[in-house]
């Protein structure tokens, strides 16, 4: 699938739809991260389970490239070498879904979001960032969030290169959000002015999607 067209629709797509219409997995609580490690609502799982939109997409080494446009002052077309030539870094992170499970203390490596920051050099009036995947799926962040401290463009998980079922080759992991904005098989990264709603968001989810506030489903 091209990554400009919109994914088609699966069963998981049309499930979480209509859990997003009842507000289902929703408990009323607010847990805070300073309190409690284990947002309202979730449970815990050893296993890592695997949700996509019907398409693990194949990327060869070869072909691969991130794009970085929009309001930066150094627009990116990264191949897989320059990419790996980037300083690299790890990061261990609790991850959770916002179908209910979590998983603690992974470990990550790959490009810290700060870094590429660093070189790409978002404009003053940037404030967001859409995210596109190689299978068309796309997903919104705060400029802040991307840029978090523990934010990372990971390739590797736990020792291992990044498995294609998990978004391998290269994945976005932002471990303070529910899981569906860490954009697996990441593409392109877009610097906007203003927030632009994208796949699961304009499908009955959350603009923002903070697990501690329990923040699954749209607001409206």
């Amino acid at each position: 699938m091209s990554d400009d067209s919109e994914p088609t629709d699966s069963k998981l797509t049309l499930s979480k739809r209509r859990w997003a219409a009842e507000g289902k997995f929703l408990t009323g609580r607010i847990s805070r991260p300073e309190t409690e490690r284990l947002p309202p609502g979730q449970h815990l799982v050893k296993n890592w389970p695997v949700l996509d939109l019907g398409q693990q997409p194949v990327i060869a080494l070869e072909s691969w490239r991130l794009e970085v446009r929009g309001l930066v002052d150094h627009p990116l077309d990264l191949s897989w070498a320059v990419f790996q030539s980037l300083d690299h870094t790890s990061r261990l992170t609790d991850i959770h879904c916002v179908t209910t499970w979590s998983r603690y203390d992974n470990t990550w490596e790959g490009v810290s979001t700060r870094e590429l920051l660093d070189h790409a050099m978002p404009k003053s009036e940037a404030n967001y960032v859409m995210l596109t995947s190689y299978d068309g799926y796309t997903t919104n962040l705060p400029l802040a969030d991307f840029a978090a401290e523990d934010a990372i463009l990971a390739t590797r998980w736990e020792g291992m290169p990044l498995s294609r079922d998990h978004g391998g080759p290269m994945r976005l992991v932002v471990p303070h959000l529910y899981f569906w904005k860490s954009a697996k098989w990441l593409h392109r990264i877009e610097f906007l002015t203003a927030d632009k709603a994208g796949f699961w968001e304009k499908n009955g989810y959350h603009m923002y999607g903070d697990p501690w506030r329990e923040q699954r489903y749209s607001e409206e």
